[in-house]
Order: C-alpha cells, then structure tokens, then sequence
C-alpha cells in the first residue's frame, strides 16, 4: 500500500483516481501529476516502482499544499471572515451558505435538519 502525504492510497485502482484520496488533489491536478512523473493513464498504484512513488510525493511536497497545511489555511480563512465580522463571516458564524444561495425551502445541508414549528399548519378551507 503507497502512503503519499500521510495518505493511504488504494492499491488496486489507478493512479490518477487513487491520488484523488487525497484532500487538496482533484481530478486536474491528479492527471497533471501522472503526466510530470512520466505515469500511463492506465497504470495501477500496485504496479508503481518505488522511484515513481518517490517521484510523486516530491511533486506533491513541492507544488500542492495538502491535507493538513489545506485544512489549516481554510479554517483560518473562515477564522479571519468571522472576526471581521463582514457578511461572508456572519454567515459561516450562523451556519448559513456563504455564496448567495436561497434559504426559504434549500439550504438543508447547511441549516441541518428541519425543525418542526408548532402552529405551523395551514388550516383546511372549506
């Protein structure tokens, strides 16, 4: 099993696939690396040289940020937008979507389940 940046990657699946279990390596970025290290697109991670492994977690520790450090510089970004205390900040602070979606019926994801307000119903005419 090859473990790249603190990452146990599966063995039996290609390459530039495997690499996306990685936090911060997406598709793009898993095809650029496979092309930089000199891997075929049809290649497996179970049938890599211990060099192109090598090979491949140099080029993550050089060119990406990753994982930990990732995870880090985005909570401090969130960090930052809630003690300034601007829109984007107020939001995440009260668990609301940040980019200008909708949140009369949506947003359940973010708001959590639905909570059920006494009184609510309508009453039946007729």
């Amino acid at each position: 099993m090859a473990r790249i940046a603190g990452v146990n990657i599966p063995t039996n699946k290609r390459v530039h696939i495997s690499l996306r279990y990685i936090h911060g390596i997406g598709p793009v970025n898993a095809v650029e690396i496979c092309k930089k290290v000199g891997i075929a697109e049809s290649k497996r991670v179970n049938q890599l040289s211990d060099s192109e492994v090598i090979q491949i977690r140099e080029i993550i520790d050089r060119e990406f940020v990753v994982e930990g450090d990732l995870r880090r510089e985005v909570s401090m970004n969130i960090k930052r937008l809630t003690d300034l205390g601007c829109y984007r900040g107020l939001r995440h602070r009260k668990g609301l979507p940040t980019r200008g979606q909708r949140t009369h019926t949506n947003a359940r994801t973010r708001k959590g389940p639905a909570k059920a307000i006494a009184g609510k119903k309508q009453a039946t005419k007729g």
